[in-house]
């Protein structure tokens, strides 16, 4: 981990990023790119970042695994995704299912004569299996299941302890893990809990250390790609086709080859042409030169972005709403947005704790009239801060009424260009308002485990969600790095609040659960209405931008089919429901 002062980080990205876009630019590509990159035959040719083993490795439920991003649902595949615009599913290990509300089961059925790549049979004790080690790893779907049942190798009823119409999307996007690797931990989950064992017992923290270190000796998967273990290099991955998979015919592509790196490693080898698709957060420089380049640009929606997070622990000046409300109002969101991602960021308007476009879908007219949108006023910060007791110093930093100068840090991946550039302008903007910060750069990798655990001051971290629901949005504000489970204590911030605009003292984690509850969407709506006013008028963590896709996808080197700009395809956020793996798994996207 390195500590820098905020001019030499950025003249540092700044100067390394364009050395980068221009010599790509004017062919200066290394060798290693043109040469050894580039494959024959039928590739697709993608970029994502990953360490190598014995670093990175093959247990898909622990920190650190070779899962590849969106490049996942490709090997353990999911049991469905979603198609955003039209509020339906595309099937892959799941054919059918439907919900019964009167028993409170959702029942999925099972695709028959499925392999896994080492010959065995895919069925529904991979299934049980799977969700029986979530429940050791405090999988929030938990909260609403009772229990899971077989009756069947091809059938899986989840039935529900709280009815919610969430339990499908919970369970249609999972991943399915094999039990021919995971089913004898599954198995000890099974004895723990028949022990009556619960998660704040020995026995539970002592088997989720076990499994979180479990290292595999391979990936066993449903879907038509598998990675190559042979052929593995710190620049680049190949993933080869599964014959055995039922879904191997339908993908036109042999290979995927995968670029290792964050954005300013996978820069110079996109513009030399030998990537096909990359979701990097890709500054508006490079942007500029995949356009001069001819390369057409997608931009869709992710349904989220970066916020700023706050260590309650570490930093108690920070805990009165006041100051959280001061800061969001001294910060101009659109110079942060600007500098990270130009066109491709968007500050939030409503400040709900989810998506802008999922607002009116799910908050009367008059609900949104209450949110504050926080926009630019220092005047009206600065009063927030005096009336709550706190005074500038003679420096200009501001003091808490217990003595605490507010001077931090905001924890960001050096790698991250975009993310780099949005804490760079959040210092110099909360330096100029009295709070002084610096930019403190780690690694990309670091930065789950250090905010999990608590290794920072401010950190920038994802808010909202690439979900449908904005229950998911909620929980990845308020609980996906809040004293995350066996982790550590996270951002610390205590979830029994007192919110004025409901009346008084509020149980967020409750009502975060209660979202989702019911097969009645439009009570549903109150309670994600009431959230959004808690979170708005809290705010926890600070959103900054909605994030939007600048994703280069030339076309005609390795790749065809396309769709046109505007097709519904592109609702899909590019993580949680990715177009392009959809798009390759339907045969759309083609080889040339």
């Amino acid at each position: 981990m390195i500590q820098d002062n905020t001019l030499a980080v950025r003249r540092r990205q700044a100067i390394g990023l364009a050395g980068a876009v221009l010599g790509a630019a004017a062919g200066a590509v290394p060798a290693t790119a043109s040469a050894q990159y580039g494959m024959a035959g039928k590739s697709f040719n993608g970029a994502w970042p990953f360490d190598l083993p014995p670093t990175g490795h093959y247990n898909s439920y622990a920190t650190g695994n070779l899962n590849l991003g969106i490049y996942y649902d490709l090997m353990e595949m999911p049991l469905a995704m979603y198609y955003w615009a039209k509020d339906s599913w595309m099937p892959l290990m799941a054919t059918a299912w439907e919900t019964n509300a009167e028993k409170a089961t959702f029942q999925v059925k099972l695709r028959q004569g499925a392999k896994w790549s080492d010959g065995s049979s895919f069925g529904s004790k991979d299934v049980v299996n799977t969700f029986m080690i979530q429940k050791l790893l405090n999988n929030v779907v938990w909260r609403y299941l009772d229990r899971v049942e077989t009756p069947d190798d091809y059938t899986v009823n989840f039935i529900m302890s709280k009815p919610t119409t969430t339990v499908e999307r919970y369970v249609l996007r999972m991943n399915i893990r094999p039990s021919s690797i995971y089913g004898e931990w599954a198995n000890k989950v099974r004895d723990i809990v028949n022990a009556g064992k619960t998660a704040d017992s020995d026995e539970w923290k002592a088997l989720r250390k076990d499994v979180s270190e479990f290292r595999p000796k391979s990936q066993v998967v449903t879907g038509p790609f598998m990675i190559d273990q042979k052929n593995m290099t710190e620049a680049q991955l190949s993933l080869v086709k599964n014959a055995s998979s039922w879904a191997a015919k339908t993908v036109s592509f042999d290979s995927i080859i995968l670029y290792n790196g964050e954005t300013p490693t996978v820069t110079p080898i996109v513009l030399s042409k030998e990537v096909d698709y990359a979701t990097h957060g890709f500054p508006p420089a490079t942007e500029k030169a995949f356009k001069d380049l001819g390369f057409r640009v997608l931009r869709p929606p992710t349904y989220a972005g970066p916020a700023l997070y706050f260590n309650y622990a570490k930093m108690p000046a920070i805990a009165p709403k006041a100051v959280r409300q001061a800061i969001a109002h001294a910060i101009k969101r659109d110079i942060g947005a600007a500098a990270a991602l130009g066109e491709s960021a968007e500050p939030p308007k409503f400040m709900a704790g989810f998506s802008d476009r999922l607002v009116d879908k799910w908050m009367t007219p008059d609900q949104i009239g209450k949110l504050n949108k926080y926009e630019y006023n220092l005047a009206g910060a600065e009063a927030l801060m005096t009336g709550a007791g706190y005074k500038k110093g003679s420096d200009g930093v501001w003091v808490s009424p217990d003595g605490e100068r507010m001077e931090y840090e905001v924890t960001v991946p050096a790698e991250y260009a975009d993310n780099s550039a949005l804490a760079q302008a959040i210092a110099e903007q909360l330096t100029a308002f009295g709070i002084k910060t610096t930019v403190r750069l780690i690694t990309f990798t670091q930065l789950t485990p250090d905010t999990q655990q608590g290794n920072f001051q401010m950190v920038i971290q994802g808010w909202g969600s690439g979900n449908p629901h904005p229950h998911f949005a909620f929980v990845a504000d308020l609980v996906t790095w809040n004293t995350p489970a066996g982790a550590g204590p996270g951002m610390a911030y205590p979830l029994i609040q007192k919110v004025d605009a409901l009346g008084g003292e509020v149980d967020l984690d409750a009502m975060v659960t209660a979202s989702a509850q019911g097969l009645d969407k439009d009570a549903q709506k109150e309670l994600i209405s009431k959230l959004a006013l808690a979170y708005n008028e809290l705010l926890p963590n600070i959103p900054q931008y909605e994030r939007l896709g600048n994703n280069p996808a030339p076309e005609g080197f390795r790749v065809k089919g396309w769709p046109a700009v505007g097709d519904p395809i592109f609702d899909n956020s590019p993580y949680a429901d990715s177009f392009v793996i959809m798009l390759m798994l339907d045969g759309t996207l083609q080889s040339v």
